[in-house]
């Protein structure tokens, strides 16, 4: 099976339908800062998992559309008002919203996605109870999206966390929205209790092999590649599952290099790059890269309440990709 073929088919519907979110309006450098991020691109993972994860139980996948836009629209957000938090400058390789909008108009434009989230949802052609359920799920999702940015801001105040803290960090930041796309598409698809508890749980380990190589290519990759400004998580002190293995691990002189480096905002590349080689040579890399292998054997386990398909093997295939991308 071609992957990217068939994320392109899901991909090319979804884009055509959520275009009605992101029209013109006044003032005009509102809606242009509402489309700037969405328009410029994106994998658009979570609707696509919503569409297939409702393919796997014989449902019809365009019946998931306003889900999967509220689920992206709310994705949108989260992304620019955590490149407003994390100073970021590049954004799938543009300028982030807040750098060419400036700071007041992008946390407007955020708000605006926030809200356009809901008024996709409201078009869901569901009966009045699951609608009730799912929109639930969808602030409850929001909230604890919500708690896992403060927990990541926090925990770049600290010297140190564990990794079961990073972990629980990213589940809240990452997994919940990939838990509620493939829990939402296996709902809307009408799949049975068992079906749904295991493509939810299918949603959560793929978002957390996902951040965990997210992290990974953040510190590895270039800017050509990744369209965003690397080593930003190093300056920043973010503590990513490799930051974390590594600073457990550091001795002596290895301390005191992080200790004058990392989260040191005017760290110069050549450090960054010491940084970065500190945690190869301490084993930090390899480290996260088999954890993210873990996730995804835990990913493809739990589809085994699904009969085999053609959609249940692009799930399989999007996890191999997750832990595969250069960007």
């Amino acid at each position: 099976m071609d992957l990217q073929h068939e994320l392109k088919q899901r991909t090319t519907v979804f884009n055509a339908f959520w275009q009605r979110y992101l029209k013109k309006g006044q003032p005009t450098a509102l809606y242009d800062a509402v489309k700037h991020l969405p328009m410029g691109g994106g994998k658009r993972l979570r609707p696509c998992l919503a569409m297939v994860a409702c393919e796997c139980v014989g449902g019809d996948p365009k019946k998931t559309l306003p889900f999967g836009a509220a689920l992206e629209l709310m994705h949108n957000f989260t992304l620019v008002h955590d490149d407003i938090m994390d100073k970021s400058l590049l954004r799938r390789g543009l300028p982030t919203v807040h750098v060419k909008y400036g700071e007041p108009t992008a946390i407007l434009a955020g708000d605006f996605l926030f809200a356009r989230s809901f008024e996709a949802i409201h078009e869901l052609a569901v009966e009045y109870p699951l609608f009730k359920k799912l929109e639930s799920e969808l602030i409850k999702c929001i909230l604890t999206i919500c708690e896992g940015q403060q927990l990541d801001l926090e925990f770049e105040q600290r010297k140190m966390i564990t990794e079961k803290e990073y972990l629980e960090m990213i589940a809240k930041k990452t997994g919940v929205l990939f838990e509620l796309a493939t829990h939402g598409g296996a709902v809307i698809g009408g799949g049975s209790k068992q079906q749904v508890d295991g493509l939810t749980k299918y949603g959560m380990c793929l978002g957390l092999a996902f951040q965990i190589w997210d992290d990974y290519l953040d510190l590895s990759s270039d800017v050509k590649t990744l369209g965003k400004d690397i080593g930003n998580d190093i300056r920043n002190g973010k503590k990513t599952l490799i930051a974390v293995h590594c600073l457990s691990h550091a001795t002596g002189a290895q301390k005191k290099l992080l200790g004058r480096i990392f989260g040191n905002q005017k760290a110069s590349e050549a450090e960054v790059k010491q940084v970065f080689q500190l945690f190869k040579d301490l084993g930090s890399v390899e480290y996260a890269r088999k954890l993210a292998i873990q996730y995804n054997k835990k990913a493809k386990d739990a589809l085994h309440v699904v009969k085999d398909s053609q959609a249940k093997q692009l799930l399989v295939d999007l996890v191999d990709f997750s832990i595969q991308r250069a960007k």
